[in-house]
């Protein structure tokens, strides 16, 4: 009788998760999303011995790590992985196809609105912000439905749409930097005038000696770590005037660093710039989680860490070391497909619009003014970017499903293609090859191909219900937005595509 009852024990202790599962009715207090703009994966490790016990390390040793979570579209750029990351879909569904994307046969910023005025300086451009191109929904968005519209969702960063994408369309507000003066600002899509605490906190930073510098130099604040610790600064000064977690219902707070996004693309992944970018930041995302910590509680809060992509090695670097890399594009590559396209079909006009993220937009309204017949210029210029060099594939966008492509590339260029924003012609480079136009720095690097170096990405989730553990299970960018939904038990945004990762929550298949 003891051995049978010894075994029942036994049996019932193996079912046992070793942390409770979120239950019906709980939720956290705050959901916090952190998104560092360019980091590698393999920064973790890199850095793991400089960091600090406060801030990655932190996540790391006490949190749950999918160490192999992957962009699953084409091109992996900030807006797109912002987006992806809090919507849990892709271009194909969001709509959110680059930075710069053609709307309605016109070049687009993604945050563009011309119907909104700036809040809180007088420079107008860069003010008239919001994210109506967003064609999905957010896990705010989502949080704030469930809550009938009581729970507070904030967004801030360097970048605009890094502020703006995430939050979603019914945030309470988006915070970022007018670059220029160096005051965060918004757009009178939220709100008429600032809230009392963002002007108090706008009068700290111009009293700030380092920030005072960089202004008075008309230096760009994202190139140094500084950007960072004023965006944790005003991260916590939201969550202080906001009272973000202290109400009965669940608020949010979205979190992006651009700096290192910046940094990168000036120095590349190597070097004590980038170095010092990483450290900085982490002691910056040691005093976010204190005054987590303080304002809301140990374990009252739900953090998820991860980046919009990540990015290649300098090509000279490489070349270096005697590693193939390389530059695919150069600034004649579209004179020279017009130049084609006019020798075989003799039109006087230019028909190819311009160059994204290595995809091509043909001008349909010089094609039809002029003529010519838009499938066979379409022709022309794949059959010319295919005899390019360092060029692995060159994919006919509306056809992908049935080009004769390895499973990797077609999938990646169905969920990043919108037949009315994403352009014709996708162009996908040799590995280590990458887009280097005339404003390319030659020691930077960038981003945008569906390899390792710009899709292997980090993702940390740490607090509420969450036990320290880890995967290496592949899941992907869009798996975020299901996962932190179905541990808060609200719908997730409407065009999820995204899986719940259920060790997260000490779920089992």
């Amino acid at each position: 009788m003891m051995k049978k009852l010894l075994l029942l024990m036994l049996l019932a202790a193996c079912l046992t998760p070793a942390f409770a599962q979120p239950q019906f009715g709980e939720q956290p207090k705050l959901v916090v999303g952190v998104v560092v703009d360019q980091m590698r994966w393999d920064y973790l490790s890199r850095y793991y011995h400089q960091f600090t016990n406060d801030g990655f390390r932190r996540l790391i040793g006490q949190g749950f790590s999918c160490d192999n979570c992957l962009i699953n579209y084409i091109p992996t750029v900030t807006a797109i992985g912002h987006t992806s990351i809090y919507t849990g879909t892709t271009p194909a569904f969001h709509g959110i196809c680059g930075n710069n994307f053609f709307k309605d046969g016109r070049k687009t910023y993604c945050t563009d609105d011309s119907t909104v005025n700036v809040v809180g300086t007088d420079n107008q451009k860069k003010g008239q912000m919001s994210p109506r191109n967003m064609l999905a929904t957010t896990i705010g968005d989502q949080l704030r439905l469930h809550t009938d519209f009581k729970s507070k969702v904030i967004g801030v960063s360097y970048k605009d749409r890094a502020a703006i994408l995430p939050a979603g369309h019914s945030a309470t507000a988006a915070y970022w930097l007018d670059t220029k003066n160096l005051q965060f600002i918004t757009s009178t899509y939220y709100m008429t005038e600032l809230p009392s605490w963002v002007r108090d906190f706008n009068k700290k930073m111009d009293a700030d000696k380092e920030v005072k510098a960089i202004k008075k130099a008309k230096g760009d604040i994202g190139l140094s770590p500084l950007c960072g610790t004023v965006t944790t600064d005003m991260a916590i000064a939201a969550l202080k005037g906001e009272q973000l977690g202290k109400g009965d219902v669940t608020d949010m707070l979205c979190v992006s660093y651009s700096q290192t996004d910046v940094i990168g693309h000036k120095w590349s992944t190597r070097g004590e710039r980038t170095d010092a970018a990483y450290l900085q930041l982490d002691k910056d995302l040691g005093r976010l989680l204190t005054a987590l910590d303080e304002q809301v509680g140990r374990g009252n809060y739900l953090l998820f860490l991860t980046a919009d992509h990540g990015a290649a090695h300098n090509f000279q670097f490489m070349q270096d070391h005697k590693l193939p890399a390389g530059k695919w594009l150069n600034p004649d590559m579209q004179n020279g497909m017009d130049a084609a396209i006019a020798k075989k079909l003799g039109n006087s006009r230019p028909v190819v619009a311009d160059e994204l993220d290595c995809r091509y937009f043909l001008d349909r309204q010089a094609i039809s003014e002029q003529g010519l017949d838009y499938e066979q210029v379409k022709a022309i210029a794949i059959e010319y970017l295919r005899q390019s060099p360092h060029v692995s594939f060159v994919v006919d966008f509306e056809r992908a499903a049935s080009q004769s492509l390895p499973a990797v590339i077609r999938d990646r260029a169905l969920l990043g293609y919108h037949y009315r924003r994403s352009g014709d012609i996708l162009v996908v480079p040799e590995p280590g090859y990458y887009s280097f136009g005339k404003t390319s720095s030659p020691v930077g690097t960038t981003h945008g191909e569906w390899n390792p170096y710009d899709a292997h990405i980090p993702l940390l989730f740490y607090g509420w219900k969450v036990d320290h553990g880890a995967t290496s299970r592949e899941v992907h960018i869009t798996d975020i937005a299901a996962t932190v939904c179905q541990m808060l038990h609200i719908q997730q945004p409407n065009a999820c595509i995204g899986e719940a990762i259920l060790e997260v929550s000490g779920e089992k298949d």
